[in-house]
């Protein structure tokens, strides 16, 4: 489906009168998401970009085409800047990891800023294959298969924002066809011509060109397929867990291990994978979740704890799990 129809199914469900944030880059997808919601008459919209100190002169640049975009179209802008090399470093986390969560951090300052609490986010369909296969490959379930919804929710500390995605069924030689159409400029990301920037872009150059020359047929559309199917399902299994979740934490903070024990392995592991994101957890993947079962023996064991991404502890303690820092 074209950006303007996307769009358009949208507007029909989030009113375009309602304030939003919208994260912009600069980049091709997101001033194209940008042009399409102006177009399409939201006009409370708060730019938002954040300038993460990885492309030197080029970063710089980058946060000045989108001041200058912004005045442009008439719509207010913030510009914030983090060290992600640092962050990275001292948070023991990825590249990737670390520039995600300070982009999250800045929005959800923003959001209280501007007290709003929905932002636009200007992932596409290429985006989610990428990111299936990402969590496919770090040993994620069904959760993980599911990738991106269109719709959905961001926990930051005390805040939640409203994740709106409307170009997930957008592929990107759509939003190339809508920008070239529309005669929008943008920021090229240097690192997106760079092989050895993200395991992502190495995916997207070698990876599925070579399956479809393989296959004769584009892969994408089966994983982006794979995603909608997975998410649907995942969202049936996570109302039955929300049941057992209640009768297992106590207060949210501790779970009980007598009746965590008790559960099939499969509900275990989502009861802790659910329990550590509400702690803050990141890059939660299978060998993470196993390590923390490891810990759940039968009753009478002494205390153990688990070291956790990002310098947090599990620790089981009196027949209860705890979190720690």
């Amino acid at each position: 489906m074209n950006a303007e129809a996307l769009i358009a199914t949208f507007a029909r469900d989030f009113s375009p009168r309602k304030k939003a944030l919208i994260g912009v880059s600069g980049g091709r997808d997101s001033v194209a998401l940008l042009h399409a919601l102006k177009s399409a008459g939201f006009r409370k919209l708060v730019v938002c970009h954040l300038d993460h100190g990885l492309r030197g002169r080029a970063s710089t640049e980058d946060a000045k085409f989108v001041r200058r975009l912004a005045a442009r179209w008439d719509f207010p802008v913030e510009v914030g800047k983090v060290d992600v090399d640092k962050l990275a470093e001292t948070q023991k986390l990825s590249l990737e990891t670390a520039a995600r969560e300070a982009r999250h951090a800045f929005f959800a300052q923003q959001a209280k800023a501007h007290r709003c609490q929905r932002i636009f986010l200007a992932h596409h369909a290429d985006d989610q294959v990428e990111t299936v296969l990402h969590q496919l490959f770090r040993g994620s379930g069904l959760a993980g298969l599911g990738g991106m919804a269109p719709v959905s929710e961001l926990k930051v500390g005390r805040t939640t924002l409203e994740v709106l995605r409307p170009l997930l069924g957008c592929w990107r030689e759509e939003i190339e066809a809508y920008v070239e159409a529309n005669r929008l400029s943008f920021r090229e990301d240097e690192t997106n011509a760079s092989l050895d920037f993200a395991t992502r872009n190495r995916w997207r150059h070698e990876l599925f060109p070579a399956i479809q020359k393989s296959l004769g047929r584009d892969p994408r559309t089966a994983v982006w397929r794979l995603a909608e199917i997975a998410r649907d399902e995942e969202a049936a299994i996570d109302a039955e867990i929300d049941s057992r979740f209640e009768e297992i934490a106590e207060g949210g903070d501790q779970l009980r291990l007598t009746p965590l024990r008790k559960l099939p392995v499969a509900w275990q592991r989502r009861v802790l994978k659910r329990w550590l994101q509400a702690r803050g957890v990141s890059d939660i993947g299978f060998e993470v979740i196993e390590r923390v079962r490891a810990i759940l023996p039968a009753k009478g064991a002494p205390a153990a704890k688990v070291n956790l991404p990002g310098g947090g502890f599990a620790r089981r303690r009196a027949g209860v799990l705890f979190f720690e820092r």
